[in-house]
């Protein structure tokens, strides 16, 4: 019996190490078939189409004349406060997505706009930018003073958030970058809500 014995427990003790070791594969062979799917998640920065381009090219001098009015409102005296307000909250807001904009651009090696660039959009007709002032409507925005001025920045500036709406809206449906896109929603919601406070500033003037 004793002889018998041994070899019986030899047995069994091999066909437990052998279960064991075939639990423990399934886990290792789930690890190695996950790892590769992770490595070829994208970086954000490399997801982009023509339509993200297009979008942070025209952008870009868009919000850079935007400043440039907020810029020549500030300066003048005899105006609303609640419209300087407003100019130093669209300049505020505008200006770090200008730079933002700008890495995008170098990023996907896209060509940047040049700082002057928004002079020559400006020459246009300003119906043909999506809102940008032709360089007769930033002369006389600059040449106008008090209760006058701060109408004429309102009600330009109206006209300016309108094509920037519709260029952000063109990106959201369009463009594919998340982050640009992130962006272009921000900028729907943010100057929706000011071209509200401005309809209002301009109806109290």
């Amino acid at each position: 019996m004793k002889r018998t014995l041994v070899p019986a427990l030899l047995i069994v003790g091999v066909a437990v190490l052998g279960a064991c070791s075939n639990t423990q594969e399934p886990a290792h062979d789930m690890s190695t078939m996950s790892s590769p799917a992770a490595e070829q998640s994208p970086d954000a920065s490399t997801q982009f189409n023509d339509a993200d381009v297009e979008f942070a090219q025209m952008m870009i001098p868009h919000h850079q004349q935007a400043v440039e009015m907020s810029d020549l409102i500030t300066d003048k005296s005899g105006i609303d406060p609640r419209v300087l307000d407003l100019a130093a909250q669209i300049k505020e807001a505008q200006a770090p997505e200008i730079e933002q904009l700008t890495q995008w651009l170098e990023q996907w090696g896209a060509p940047v706009p040049e700082s002057g660039s928004m002079d020559s959009m400006g020459s246009m007709d300003h119906g043909s930018m999506n809102g940008m002032m032709s360089a007769d409507d930033m002369e006389a925005l600059e040449d106008a003073s008090g209760a006058e001025a701060g109408r004429l920045f309102l009600s330009q500036m109206i006209s300016h958030h309108q094509g920037a709406i519709a260029m952000a809206q063109t990106e959201v449906d369009e463009g594919q970058n998340p982050d640009a896109i992130a962006m272009a929603e921000s900028i729907v919601d943010t100057q929706q809500a000011e071209i509200s406070t401005m309809t209002d500033l301009l109806a109290q003037q």
